[in-house]
């Protein structure tokens, strides 16, 4: 997760806010917490730390959808958005890691 940028309500409201970009993994983490504690975010997530490896390596500018398999295999990759942001992709991808088909 990268601050910055602005963030939709799951409910479709504009819940666009500016953050300083953080100079500490325990700013991002604070930052992170905006997620499920305000705009009621309800799935797992992981936070990079400050170097960013995770965004290199997944290069998740300017939004990307990934969804990771048993062992971090990457089961979907999304191309990159706003035009490649496809959830409903994603979804069918997560089902068929749940269900096993």
């Amino acid at each position: 997760m990268r601050p910055g940028a602005p963030i939709t309500h799951s409910r479709g409201r504009s819940a666009t806010r500016i953050f300083k970009q953080p100079r500490t993994i325990e700013d991002r983490r604070k930052l992170a917490r905006v997620l499920p504690e305000r705009l009621e975010f309800r799935l797992p997530l992981a936070v990079d730390v400050i170097d960013g490896p995770a965004d290199k390596a997944y290069a998740g500018w300017p939004e990307r959808i990934y969804v990771l398999g048993v062992g971090g295999r990457i089961e979907y990759k999304a191309k990159p958005g706003p035009f490649g942001f496809k959830p409903d992709e994603a979804e069918k991808s997560l089902k068929r890691l749940v269900v096993g088909g």
